[in-house]
């Protein structure tokens, strides 16, 4: 059984959380919200508005803290103060703690924002006196303690191969496909390249919609034939190997063939034609690098390429 603290119990942390319990490990919910705090508590939560590990075991710190958006940019106020709290009772632990988070946030923030803040709030080194680590979550907020107990992947990444060997040690019973990472932001931005190609394939769909309906067709049987035609949509490696623009006859012709379409139809398609202006990026980057290779649309399968 493990000694975990949840710090921020909104929707992932108490998801998180109840996850742990049902394994039967030992959880306290911190939040500073004193009504999320009494809720916790009427369902018989061990809940708190403070972290005090003093007189605590080696543990497992989530933290689970609101990170939003304001504009183009992450804010991270709730965030950095929730560290900041972590790090003050770090300073007062015998422990030590392994501190993991799993909150989404940008790529290389464990390491140039966590970690500077733990060691300075707790008068600690990494490494030395706690460890530290990224885990983000993949949870839907309908189904999230759900997707908690039952993963299809789980991510973990640490510069402690000690700490990787501890964390999946907690989260492996869980079952689902395990993913580990040397480099804490590798796990952060398989996070958030993780929800950005959920939404661009919905916006994708969406710009077909918009087409659909300018000619008068039906998008569903459309759609639900392109799901099992095109290789991109059912195979997971295709397409995902970076770094070459694709090429052959049939993705550029019709990339370019359609955005004429569209004007004729006087519809704008965006995100077409960033498809267009980022492969136009990459092929002259390798034109003026001399290499010109690229990627032929019916072997663009990162499998095939590696």
């Amino acid at each position: 059984m493990a000694r975990i603290f949840i710090v921020g119990s909104g929707v992932v942390g108490t998801a998180t959380g109840k996850g742990f319990l049902h394994a039967g490990h030992e959880v306290t919910f911190i939040d500073i919200a004193h009504r999320r705090v009494d809720y916790l508590r009427s369902l018989g939560l061990d809940a708190r508005d403070t972290l005090d590990l003093e007189d605590e075991p080696d543990s497992f710190v989530f933290l689970t803290l609101p990170t939003p958006n304001v504009g183009h940019r992450y804010d991270l106020t709730a965030f950095e103060d929730g560290t900041t709290a972590v790090g003050k009772a770090l300073g007062a632990a015998s422990g030590v703690h392994v501190v993991v988070v799993r909150s989404t946030v940008p790529p290389g923030t464990t390491e140039s924002l966590v970690q500077p803040l733990l060691e300075k709030h707790s008068g600690k080194t990494l490494g030395e006196e706690f460890q530290l680590a990224s885990n983000p979550e993949f949870l839907r907020a309908a189904s999230a303690v759900e997707d908690f107990m039952h993963p299809w992947m789980t991510v973990i990444a640490s510069r402690s191969t000690r700490t990787v060997e501890r964390l999946t040690a907690l989260l492996a019973p869980f079952g689902g496909e395990l993913r580990t990472f040397g480099d804490p932001a590798e796990a952060e931005l398989v996070k958030c390249a993780h929800n950005i190609f959920n939404a661009t394939k919905i916006s994708f769909w969406n710009e077909m919609w918009l087409v659909s309906q300018a000619l008068g067709l039906d998008l569903d049987p459309i759609a639900q034939t392109v799901a099992r035609s095109a290789e991109g949509s059912y195979n997971p490696y295709y397409g995902i190997k970076g770094g070459a623009p694709y090429g052959g006859v049939c993705l550029p012709k019709d990339t370019q063939g359609f955005l004429g379409l569209a004007d004729s139809i006087s519809l704008d398609m965006p995100l077409l034609r960033a498809v267009v202006r980022v492969n136009d990026v990459l092929a002259d980057r390798d034109a003026a690098d001399g290499r010109g290779g690229r990627v032929d649309g019916e072997a663009a399968v990162a499998g095939r390429l590696a």
